[in-house]
């Protein structure tokens, strides 16, 4: 891979029996927007904290911008950015003193970057004199994501920062990411969210502390081999155990009020499924055809590893 920002190198980590990390290797770009996408307790945090220098890996390697994460620590804390998942900036200062208190930490000014951060700043900059611990969950996340930029880092990491934030701010974060992508700043995001994943460059599906799959979201999908309906009925539990009892189905899963049901190419017609259905005391079935989703796919892919 040519001009890899971070190498990552059969990287493990246990906490007691418990595996977090189990041999996972990847590189990131200069200048990548790459996401890590998964469940809570997939190891996501865990490859966080060793990459930003917190935790020391039982085995394997990781360098950030050609820095060594165990040998060459404090180089990497000058140039890096970390939002943690939970909010950690100083709630009794105010946005205007946590921003100025991170600058000084790295021995800069908040206009010496302020062109940075500007996009951001300015949609929290009528709060200024307001108290972090005062601040509403997405209001918090660009006040956190401000500080981390304001000593220019090369690399950020952004643990969940849009978990538990209204769709509006997660809307505004994601905006503010690819923007930042302009200043050649290699991003390196997690998050649960599904729907998040279309909008990295790359993404790495991650499941019980192992990588399933990385590749860019629209080849994730394009790979996804199965047929793919999304079935409806006023029986929604007694659906999926019926479906699942269906010949010829090769998995059904829970999406929101409908069941997403994958098949081989088989000649199964949705007529056939609606009677079987009906002749099981299902009434108002709804059965149409749909693209798979990153979603999908993660859940395919979980599916074929057991």
């Amino acid at each position: 891979m040519e001009n890899p920002s971070i190498i990552v190198r059969n990287i493990s980590r246990s906490y007691g029996s418990v595996k977090a990390l189990d041999d996972i290797s990847f590189e990131i770009l200069k200048g990548e927007l790459f996401g890590f996408i998964g469940p809570d307790g997939a190891g996501k945090t865990t490859l966080f904290r060793i990459l930003a220098t917190l935790l020391l890996p039982d085995e394997g390697t990781a360098s950030v911008e050609g820095l060594d994460v165990v040998k060459d620590f404090k180089k990497i804390r000058k140039i890096l950015g970390y939002m943690p998942g939970r909010f950690s900036l100083y709630m009794d200062l105010s946005v205007e003193e946590n921003l100025s208190f991170y600058a000084t930490i790295f021995g800069t000014t908040i206009e010496e970057n302020y062109n940075l951060i500007k996009d951001i700043y300015r949609q929290i900059e009528p709060f200024k004199k307001r108290k972090a611990g005062q601040l509403s969950g997405g209001m918090k996340q660009k006040l956190a994501l401000c500080c981390a930029l304001i000593h220019k880092p090369a690399v950020i990491f952004l643990d969940e920062p849009t978990t538990g934030v209204d769709a509006v701010s997660r809307m505004e974060f994601w905006e503010m990411l690819r923007r930042l992508k302009e200043s050649n700043i290699t991003i390196m995001v997690s998050t649960p969210y599904m729907d998040e994943a279309s909008l990295c460059d790359r993404v790495a599906l991650i499941q019980d502390g192992k990588i399933m799959k990385i590749s860019k979201p629209d080849e994730i999908v394009a790979d996804y081999r199965h047929e793919l309906w999304a079935v409806r009925s006023g029986r929604f539990f007694e659906l999926l155990s019926d479906l699942r009892a269906y010949p010829g189905i090769h998995s059904v899963h829970a999406f929101g009020q409908a069941a997403h049901v994958a098949f081989d190419k088989s000649g199964m017609t949705a007529e056939d499924l609606r009677k079987y259905l009906i002749n099981n005391r299902h009434k108002d079935v709804v059965i149409e055809e749909i693209k798979p989703t990153i979603e999908d796919c993660f859940m395919e892919l979980m599916s074929s590893e057991k």
